[in-house]
């Protein structure tokens, strides 16, 4: 008998290409045409690509040379992260209107737990196609969105009808759809763990399913538990609303590598300054300081130190990171610096104590 699973309607929101988006929505001349949110420079990353770029092949985090060289015709915008800021909030607001139980994983994806919600609606279906009728009505922008029993399936749900489209695994249907899901498209899968499930004879969730926890303990170390419960679909993570930040950072890719320390402290400080900001505006201080130093080989390094008390302020932040930076030698040329304070002062807040939940067993049908 298959394991039981929790009784849980929950919604994965996800913004189609959300940068992009917004800023083809501002500027008319940049629809229907293949844009890339990031620098165009040699050092340049792309932060967010269109549907239109992303037919070539352009994605997030590629390089914006390779970009370029993938789609000729590509065009560069600049990021306006305060505008993304502002229609996130107004696509959060919509979520509160179905339920106070929302989990955001950045500014364009959320978790929604709509079993118990606002508008009395049994259907989880019915509330993830309002949602997205709303955003799209208020916003001008698309969404999809993923519904299933837990957060792991309606996110990997979310995928599949995307662009402006949504996807419901019911209980009923939970164990065939993991079965014959390819396991790339497993959450929690990048390539590198892709290509060693296949070496090992695992393309499909069946595949998965059929190893042992011991076997896949042995090849995957932690996180061969994970892949041994999802396979079976089970995912015990709740939605978290009150999300605890653990730490504040803000970094720096050089155009040109540097080697001189004293340069380095320039652009320390400018990070500083928007550490500090950040610490500000979140009301919050730390106690662990981390230098973060990528090197021209793109080899990183990390020191940290931790402090007796919180500290918030741009100069005591700086008289910590210069201990660090001068704590050892560079190794090599530097292309990214970077800060981050940990061990925040938030770690004291009042939790919500979960609710017991009801079992369901995955055979049984159940209004979704």
């Amino acid at each position: 008998m298959e394991a039981q699973l929790p009784i849980r309607k929950i919604i994965h929101v996800d913004m189609d290409a959300f940068y992009a988006s917004v800023e083809q929505l501002d500027n008319p001349d940049l629809r229907g045409k293949p844009i890339a949110v990031g620098g165009s420079s040699k050092r340049g990353v792309v932060s967010a690509a269109s549907y239109e770029a992303r037919k070539f092949g352009v994605r997030s985090a590629m390089s914006s040379v390779l970009a370029k060289k993938l789609c000729p015709d590509l065009i560069f915008v600049r990021s306006h992260f305060d505008r993304y800021h502002e229609v996130s909030k107004k696509v959060r607001e919509i979520f509160f209107e179905y339920t106070d139980l929302v989990e955001p994983l950045s500014l364009d994806e959320a978790y929604l737990d709509v079993t118990q919600n606002k508008k009395g609606n049994p259907s989880a279906t019915l509330i993830a196609k309002e949602i997205r009728h709303k955003i799209k009505e208020k916003t001008g922008l698309n969404a999809s969105a993923g519904i299933s029993i837990n957060k792991f399936i309606a996110k990997v749900a979310s995928d599949i009808n995307k662009p402006n489209g949504q996807k419901t695994i019911p209980p009923e249907e939970v164990l065939q759809f993991l079965e014959e899901l390819d396991v790339k498209k497993f959450y929690g899968v990048g390539k590198v763990t892709k290509e060693k499930l296949y070496r090992l004879g695992i393309f499909t969730g069946k595949d998965l399913k059929a190893r042992s926890l011991e076997f896949l303990q042995t090849h995957f170390g932690k996180s061969g538990s994970y892949y041994y419960n999802v396979s079976r679909g089970i995912h015990q993570s709740k939605v978290k609303p009150q999300h605890t930040r653990k730490s504040l950072a803000a970094e720096r890719t050089f155009s040109e590598n540097i080697s001189s320390e004293l340069y380095m402290l320039e652009r320390l400080e400018d990070i500083a300054d928007e550490v500090e900001r950040r610490l500000s505006k979140s009301k919050v201080a730390g106690k662990t300081i981390t230098l973060k130093i990528k090197y021209s080989d793109f080899t990183l390094q990390t020191r940290s130190k931790t402090l007796p008390l919180y500290v918030a302020s741009k100069a005591l932040i700086m008289e910590t990171v210069k201990d660090l930076l001068f704590q050892e030698k560079m190794k090599d040329s530097v292309r990214l610096l970077g800060i981050s304070l940990s061990n925040l002062n938030n770690e004291d807040k009042k939790k919500v104590k979960p609710s017991p939940e009801k079992t369901i067993d995955v055979q049984l049908k159940f209004d979704f």
